[in-house]
């Protein structure tokens, strides 16, 4: 899932109910609860769905708190977007398109609108969940859970992207930016790079059941494709946006390197998993040296929280080609004060930045 989407259709939402910044708070770990518990009792990805398909649902509840909606409005907002947005794996399998990058976006845009509907009285199949032909009965198979009972610390669980990457990717990289400081090498020293991981990332990201992950020509590819991941790491240095660009992913240098990443998927690191995030990353250099390392976390990991300066960091290296010193500076500030500011305050900063 995608906290920035989250937060896009959750701040507009707030921003027209006149929400306090703790109101928006709320309304995001709402999001968060309800996509986290769906997750864990009712995945979807074996069965050819893609993650959105729950995110519908977090959204729908999330922007009806935002907007302050009764139980029954609420209650049709989720019932609209969890029919409407049951989307396939295939999104994120074989060929990568522009529509990998753009799909949770979609489903925020599209059930932001849809629970604007439900609060001016359009209602939904109110047995969404357990109706005939509903997400259970149709995709996600019988499951329960008390939403009495919930509560909203969900969102402590969950954990922050460190690089520009998809999540499963983070502990490697770590790893590989650490190899290569401590042994001040370049990524023309590498000969070979071994990559034993827990099985989800393998099959994700590394060569297994969604797709060969050494052909890689766009963005969209490269940030799915553990090899590439790895390659522009120990070539770069950093994995951030400027290592997605299309002369970079063409480059020669990182197209051969990405060739001699070879990941398997270990028994043990994947009984470890969701728990951990372990690997271990061995290098074979050109002088016949190995040099490895083995990870079970990352920064930003739930079970190594990433600091504030830490994710000061990578707002500002993010934000830079878009805001100057005064406006990064004023928004980090706002969000730092979130829980005694109204909604606005951070929008109008939001709103100076450039596009």
């Amino acid at each position: 899932m995608s906290s920035s989407d989250y937060l896009g259709s959750v701040l507009a939402a707030s921003e027209y109910g006149k929400a306090s910044g703790r109101q928006l708070l709320t309304a995001l770990a709402v999001a968060y609860q309800v996509q986290c518990r769906l997750s864990d009792v009712a995945p979807v990805r074996a069965k050819g769905f893609d993650h959105t398909t729950q995110g519908a649902y977090a959204v729908a509840a999330g922007v009806s708190k935002a907007l302050g909606l009764d139980d029954v409005r609420t209650a049709n907002a989720i019932a609209i977007c969890g029919t409407a947005f049951n989307a396939l794996r295939v999104t994120r399998t074989g060929i990568l398109s522009n529509w990998k990058g753009l799909a949770y976006s979609n489903t925020a845009f599209s059930c932001t609108h849809g629970t604007f509907l439900a609060m001016r009285g359009i209602t939904g199949p109110l047995e969404v969940f357990e109706g005939n032909k509903g997400f259970m009965d149709a995709i996600a198979g019988e499951f329960k859970i008390n939403w009495l009972e919930e509560g909203l610390e969900r969102v402590t669980m969950t954990s922050l992207k460190r690089y520009n990457a998809e999540i499963h990717s983070q502990s490697v990289l770590e790893g590989i930016l650490e190899l290569k400081k401590e042994y001040a090498l370049s990524g023309e020293e590498v000969a070979q790079v071994d990559v034993e991981i827990f099985d989800v990332a393998y099959h994700i990201i590394g060569g297994g059941e969604e797709g060969d992950k050494t052909l890689v020509r766009t963005k969209e590819e490269a940030d799915h494709s553990l090899p590439y991941l790895v390659a522009v790491a120990l070539l770069d240095g950093q994995v951030m946006p400027e290592q997605y660009q299309p002369d970079r992913v063409r480059s020669q240098d990182v197209q051969s390197l990405l060739r001699r990443v070879t990941v398997k998927p270990s028994a043990d690191y994947s009984g470890r998993f969701p728990a951990e995030m372990p690997c271990r990353i061995t290098l074979t250099l050109r002088d016949g040296r190995n040099v490895s390392k083995e990870k079970r976390d990352y920064e930003g990991f739930r079970t190594r929280p990433m600091s504030w300066e830490t994710a000061v960091e990578k707002f500002e290296k993010l934000t830079a080609p878009y805001t100057d010193q005064s406006l990064c500076r004023g928004i980090i500030r706002a969000v730092s004060q979130l829980d005694s500011i109204q909604v606005s305050d951070l929008t109008k900063l939001l709103g100076k930045a450039g596009v």
